[in-house]
């Protein structure tokens, strides 16, 4: 109970707004959202506001964008603004070349439709292996697509693969005004954040002070809004940014530490921050129940089968996998009571990009933070807390959970995951030098 009145306590001093169960609804697939968003986006008579991590210069992204100069040439007073990670935009995906990039794309549309769509890229940090915008959140007229996924054709199951995300739309004039006023004030304005409608830009020392100066702001940011109500279904938008004073962090602290029956996670790489494993093995010795659904190594993002070219970055999955056997083995007296179970997602070729945390039937955190040191400490991101205090929810919610362990099976010990000697050569390799330099642990936190 000191965990469940610590949440309380702390939900009291945010701001909240108050929906109704008919405002909320969950789409099941990745098409399913692909086909809403388009219909959101083709009906749009005031605003569309989009923030990813990234929006493709893919045929799906290509399509986004299509719909969205339509839209507004239908309706010249839409306004239509994206805000994206700055850094990604410029790379564009692995191994592309830099005039290939997303920024380079964005400039094209603007050349070709002045003014149609605002595009901002957000620079957390520097560089972006320190941080990156991860923000999720679409504002399309007084509905928000609150989603992990980001714009591209896997994203979106646009051709044969798709990479599995939650996918939750809310209407709520209250909560979109929240993420625009956030937008329009904290990002639009800040120092580290490029307009790429204009011309090419020039990563000087200027825009890197600006950058720094910028963080620190980020850091105190908080969505704001005008209801604080404490109604029997509500939900608080979230932000955070670095180790300390993290608003997102400490709810879902909090909300894992006010557990009394049953807990749900959802992460896509099991590399769990240290306190979030405390606050398990805690639960776990109190006799709470605790799922966790994770992507097998093989639904890892970063994972390069067998019969494609290996670059390190392909040591990502085997090193989340081997410290989910270390973390199974440590806990097996607890999936052995029945008390934790591990449940690892696989389906064919496709991808899991799961996250997010729901206890007891009452919250449920719907979040972009994959759960792990990265996002704890160097991610800009963002969540929505829903309290049900009458569960009227959980119907929506089990039917979600359903659908996502339909590609999943229980791990009921430690050994039936691999161990090293069971990776190929090339992996096995590299995975002892990383040992031997003491560079996994540095590793896993920043992948």
């Amino acid at each position: 109970m000191v965990g469940l009145s610590c949440l309380k306590q702390f939900l009291e001093t945010l701001p909240k707004v108050v929906i109704s169960s008919s405002d909320i609804a969950v789409f099941l697939t990745p098409k399913d959202y692909f086909e809403q968003l388009i219909s959101l986006i083709n009906a749009a008579t005031v605003r569309i506001y989009l923030t990813v991590l990234y929006l493709e210069n893919d045929k799906a992204g290509r399509l986004i964008m299509e719909c969205l100069i339509a839209a507004k040439q239908r309706n010249p007073q839409l306004e239509i603004k994206i805000f994206v990670d700055f850094h990604r935009a410029r790379r564009g995906q692995i191994g592309q070349k830099e005039a290939e990039n997303n920024a380079a794309f964005y400039q094209k549309i603007d050349k070709k439709h002045p003014g149609f769509i605002q595009v901002y890229g957000v620079a957390v940090k520097q560089r972006e292996l320190f941080g990156v915008l991860h923000l999720k959140g679409l504002v399309i007229d007084d509905t928000l697509l609150y989603t992990g996924a980001s714009i591209n054709n896997i994203y979106l199951h646009y051709q044969e693969r798709y990479r599995y995300d939650r996918y939750c739309t809310i209407k709520s004039k209250a909560l979109c005004d929240s993420f625009v006023e956030y937008l329009n004030r904290t990002l639009i304005t800040g120092k580290g954040v490029y307009h790429f409608n204009r011309h090419p830009f020039q990563h000087d020392n200027q825009f890197q002070k600006k950058v720094s100066k910028q963080y620190k702001k980020l850091i105190r940011s908080r969505y704001q809004l005008d209801e604080n109500k404490n109604e029997r279904l509500t939900i608080t938008p979230l932000v955070g940014l670095g180790k300390y004073n993290n608003q997102l962090n400490i709810a879902i602290h909090q909300l894992m530490l006010q557990t009394e029956r049953h807990m749900v996670i959802y992460t896509p790489y099991f590399n769990l921050p240290g306190i979030l494993k405390r606050d398990i093995a805690w639960l776990l010795r109190r006799g709470t129940k605790i799922e966790i659904i994770v992507g097998d190594k093989r639904a890892n993002d970063f994972f390069i089968p067998e019969d494609q070219t290996f670059t390190r970055i392909g040591l990502v999955p085997y090193l989340y996998e081997t410290t989910l056997r270390q973390f199974i083995k440590l806990h097996q007296s607890a999936v052995d009571k029945g008390l934790l179970t591990i449940r690892l997602w696989r389906h064919n070729t496709h991808s899991f990009h799961l996250k997010g945390v729901s206890t007891d039937g009452r919250y449920h955190l719907l979040t972009g933070n994959n759960l792990n040191p990265r996002a704890w400490r160097l991610d800009f991101e963002n969540g929505l807390l829903i309290d049900d205090q009458d569960s009227q929810l959980i119907d929506l919610f089990e039917q979600e959970h359903k659908k996502i362990i339909e590609h999943t099976k229980v791990i009921e010990n430690w050994q039936q995951i691999e161990t090293q000697r069971n990776y190929p050569p090339t992996v096995q390799k590299w995975l002892t030098r990383l040992r031997w330099t003491r560079l996994d642990k540095l590793f896993k936190q920043y992948m």
